[in-house]
């Protein structure tokens, strides 16, 4: 899950573009060295999408909220048509959900993030991956209090791991959690 909303270029940092690239790397890392692996792309922002590996080159940030529970909804259903024995989520994200679809269809948005009503929501599904055996490992490109607080919320959830690290030393974080785990599961 990688997410692409306004927030992941704000304050003179571009978070974005270590974060495509870094996932450009690790599909790379999975087609040449574990092709029994797949690796799927959802963009999360407004809502969610899937997007072809092959794409993630051109894609960019837009004017976005940002809307993880759309993106752990998205990541449920493909993971769910894998069928594989070890399904994570791994989610690169500046940690602030600030979006939601409700059931109507329509967009609740709160510029400011971390608000009750998405981040319930949001946890709701985070709760919904555990239930599933979905582990979700979170690459968080910010230090803000309240930004931590959620993510170790979800960690806490799901019983993944949480990274907190910078646009410089994420490539290094992520690739490595991979690589551990490919080695911890090999007999």
């Amino acid at each position: 899950m990688l997410d692409c909303s306004h927030s992941m270029i704000l304050y003179g940092e571009d978070r974005f573009t270590p974060a495509k690239k870094v996932a450009m790397a690790l599909a790379h890392l999975i087609r040449t060295q574990y092709p029994g692996d797949t690796l799927r792309c959802v963009l999360f922002h407004d809502s969610a999408e899937e997007l072809d590996i092959s794409q993630l080159a051109r894609v960019q940030v837009g004017p976005y909220y940002t809307n993880t529970r759309d993106g752990l909804i998205l990541a449920q259903r493909l993971l769910e048509r894998e069928r594989k024995d070890m399904r994570q989520i791994v989610m690169i994200t500046d940690g602030k959900p600030s979006a939601l679809t409700l059931e109507d269809g329509r967009m609740y948005r709160n510029a400011f993030g971390l608000d009750p009503l998405v981040i319930s929501k949001t946890l709701e599904e985070v709760n919904r991956c555990r239930k599933q055996g979905i582990l979700i490992n979170t690459f968080m490109l910010a230090s803000d209090y309240g930004l931590v607080n959620f993510v170790q919320k979800v960690t806490e959830i799901c019983r993944g791991k949480a990274y907190f690290t910078t646009p410089y030393n994420l490539g290094q974080y992520l690739l490595m959690d991979y690589m551990n785990r490919k080695t911890r599961t090999i007999h």
